[in-house]
């Protein structure tokens, strides 16, 4: 169940990032408030209280679920390859809806 919390975790830190750069930088940005959801484009306000919201949901399942141990060791592997590939499905999806 831990592990299960860290990989949302990592989800949404993963995910909260590009939403609350672009909205910061004042870019619009597809959010799932959009319409079509995930693909139209939130204004840069939407996106910075989506991408907030994200990061500290991420922050809340990664270090208050149980206990994450930074460093070598399972805990680590397994949050960073959920990381790596929900970065990888999203630059995919990304890279489709914005050109």
């Amino acid at each position: 169940m831990v592990y299960f919390a860290h990989i949302i975790g990592a989800f949404l830190l993963v995910n909260g990032i590009p939403h609350f750069v672009q909205g910061v930088s004042g870019n619009r940005f597809q959010s799932p408030f959009a319409s079509p959801p995930g693909i139209g484009e939130s204004s840069a306000m939407i996106n910075v209280l989506w991408g907030f919201t994200n990061l500290v949901g991420g922050y809340t399942l990664l270090f208050q679920v149980g206990e994450f141990h930074a460093g070598v060791n399972i805990d680590t592997l397994i949050t960073g390859i959920a990381a790596l590939s929900f970065a990888l499905v999203l630059a995919w999806h990304f890279g489709r809806v914005r050109h």
